[in-house]
């Protein structure tokens, strides 16, 4: 079968776990070794994997990781059923039909549930269209690589999110596969696929005829139906204030490391302004790229906008929901004028990812301040302190380890 999605043990009791399948695999004790949300060490990773650490002369590294190049990116033709144009499962493909790996290791839909994501190993290169499109939900990844290994392969590819990855090149070493390829997607907040029915729900009183479901860099979602319809609905009028508190867990509250820095290649959108959002990290990423050279338009990523204010505000409000207050929400008759103007005079491209950044490495600080301060000083490496600098999060006392240098003074702290 060029298609396997094998079955694995129920996953091992853990707190702040996303499920990222380790506590599946045979040896379950190695979530403590591998686990970002225990005592992640970026720095150590990145030199390891990429070479080098972030480049205190290039500022965007600050906010996006190692970086060799990056673009605006499309692929053209766009792939059929594609959440965007198809790059990410693409670049997976041509790996395969290169024979530079013997399988990829990814998400495809369960059979019950369209929406949910099926861990699945791929061995031929046209299947990879059975991965396209975006699943919601916590997706047991790694517990492919016994299955992987015990098949016989030994040159792979894997697509996963930011606490999969940290947990696979954690792993990496001991695995002992010939060649390892790494195809990261930047992610923000999950949940379970059950609160994501919910959150459709709320959007649409046709729920179960949703094909596609985006948040877009332009400010809004877009909801496309079977009967091929489609719909913007603008962040403002979402109802997420509405959501219950633990619709996002902590894990997702608590996550630093937004674009997957330990990939080889990071494939996203959020500084794409309406494209893909490209960063090559190493060789191995800028190998993958050049498979793909001729079927993708490149080009330098915009930015403009300002995002500080918008920071700003989504800090306010976190450290009010994070201690217990109420949000301060838009007048409704003040949404329409907002939803209108924040896609024209709102932070874009570059300076949305940064913001979006940003946001992410405040919103661990506070969370873990309100829900878990002792774990503060092991979870939280020195670029999220870096990133919270300028708008005053400092690390309090027994925050921040011994071996945690402080942020220096560079381009971060001036808000470029």
């Amino acid at each position: 079968m060029s298609v396997t999605t094998p079955s694995f043990a129920a996953p091992a009791a853990r707190v702040l776990c996303t499920d990222c399948g380790v506590s599946r695999m045979k040896d379950a004790s190695a979530c403590g070794t591998a686990c970002q949300f225990i005592q992640p060490d970026y720095a150590g990773f990145e030199a390891a994997v990429h070479g080098r650490t972030p480049a205190p002369d290039a500022p965007l590294e600050a906010f996006f990781g190692v970086t060799q190049a990056m673009y605006r990116a499309a692929l053209s033709p766009a792939r059929p059923g594609a959440q965007w144009t198809g790059i990410t499962t693409s670049l997976a493909a041509q790996l395969l039909e290169a024979g530079k790996v013997d399988a990829v290791l990814t998400m495809v839909p369960d059979r019950h549930d369209r929406w949910a994501p099926q861990p699945a190993i791929i061995t031929q290169a046209a299947e990879m269209a059975q991965a396209r499109g975006m699943r919601m939900g916590y997706a047991p990844l790694l517990a492919l690589l016994e299955p992987a290994a015990a098949a016989g392969h030994r040159r792979i590819a894997v697509i996963g999110i930011p606490c999969q990855i940290y947990a696979l090149r954690a792993l990496e070493a001991k695995l002992g596969f010939e060649r390892l390829y790494v195809i990261g997607t930047p992610c923000s907040d999950n949940t379970t696929t059950a609160n994501f029915h919910h959150f459709l729900s709320r959007l649409t009183p046709a729920p179960d005829t949703v094909t596609y479901l985006e948040f877009r860099a332009d400010y809004r979602v877009e909801l496309r139906f079977q009967d091929g319809s489609k719909r913007l609905i603008p962040f403002l009028k979402l109802p997420l204030s509405d959501l219950a508190a633990d619709f996002f867990p902590l894990t997702c509250r608590t996550c630093v490391d937004y674009t997957n820095r330990l990939a080889d290649i990071t494939v996203g959108y959020m500084a794409g302004e309406g494209d893909q959002w490209v960063i090559v990290r190493n060789q191995r990423g800028a190998e993958m790229l050049a498979g793909l050279s001729d079927q993708l338009h490149l080009s330098a990523p915009g930015s403009s906008g300002k995002r500080v204010n918008a920071v700003k505000g989504f800090i306010e409000n976190t450290r009010r929901a994070a201690g217990g207050l109420p949000l301060r929400r838009m007048p409704d008759w003040l949404r329409p004028l907002m939803a209108w103007l924040q896609p024209r005079i709102g932070p874009r491209g570059l300076e949305f990812a940064k913001a979006r950044v940003e946001m992410k490495a405040a919103e661990t600080v506070l969370h873990l301040r309100r829900e878990a301060p002792a774990k503060m000083k092991n979870m939280i490496p020195a670029h999220i302190w870096a990133l919270t600098r300028p708008y005053e999060l400092w690390p309090d006392k027994g925050e921040i380890s011994a071996d945690c240098p402080p942020p220096r003074d560079n381009a971060v702290q001036k808000q470029d």
